[in-house]
């Protein structure tokens, strides 16, 4: 776990968040620089709440392959579930250990996993709250469920589309078609949905199966987590909101 105690701390805290966001600033241009670091964070932010080494480990949305080598490097028993097979080969062939299926109906047997692990999914799909509570089945008790997402009204909300999105989704798509001279990746209303951070805390402080542990802004500060407390605010400056549970 990262020491904020002192100057030291608090530097290395603060050096963490700008690394983060200069990586976020490449996502497009650079995706293995950004998603290569983002991997290793997660593995530090997981680990302050979860024993990865030798972990039975479900990710739910694992891409092609960054986040695989990221914790099994840590020790993790690493498998991957994800519904779209060019994210699964954007790196070539999809990494052992990864099955093509919906985070809304996980083909995974209940109390399962030691760490149930989701990176910038939910705004992905059109029930969130039914992927998060998957998430939580699939998880055996005392494990942990690490999930984050993108909110709607935060300056990346409309991920390419952005800032344009603040018109609204629609519109923002029309005109990135006009700008660049094709439809942005994330299709509004298809594969991007509008989320809040406010919807998220709600569900983690009402789920029945889990205990919330945590919820922070994923790539803030430590001294910035208050954003969360603050209604309104926190929507569009949480950038992007970790969850963390603890199956009961």
């Amino acid at each position: 776990m990262t020491n904020t105690t002192g100057p030291a701390g608090w530097t290395a805290d603060l050096g963490r968040a700008v690394r983060l966001f200069r990586a976020f600033g490449v996502e497009q241009t650079d995706p293995d620089r950004f998603y290569e670091t983002l991997a290793a964070d997660s593995v530090g932010q997981v680990g302050q709440y979860a024993d990865l080494r030798g972990a039975l480990m479900l990710d739910v949305g694992g891409g092609p392959g960054y986040f695989a080598d990221a914790f099994r490097a840590a020790g993790a028993t690493y498998y991957a579930i994800d519904s779209d097979l060019g994210e699964l080969s954007g790196r070539g062939e999809p990494v052992p250990g990864t099955v093509l299926g919906s985070g809304m109906a996980l083909p995974v047997a209940d109390a399962t996993v030691d760490v149930c692990f989701s990176s910038n999914v939910l705004e992905h799909v059109p029930d969130p709250w039914l992927m998060a509570d998957e998430l939580v089945r699939v998880t055996r008790p005392g494990g942990t469920v690490f999930l984050s997402y993108t909110g709607w009204w935060g300056p990346h909300g409309g991920h390419e589309t952005a800032p344009w999105h603040y018109l609204g989704g629609d519109r923002a798509a029309r005109r990135y078609e006009r700008r660049v001279g094709h439809r942005p990746k994330n299709k509004f209303g298809a594969s991007l949905f509008p989320i809040s951070v406010a919807a998220g805390l709600r569900w983690a402080r009402t789920c029945t199966a889990a205990d919330l542990v945590a919820a922070v802004p994923r790539y803030h500060p430590r001294w910035a987590y208050g954003v969360l407390a603050v209604p309104g605010v926190r929507e569009v400056v949480t950038w992007n909101l970790v969850l963390v549970l603890r199956r009961r």
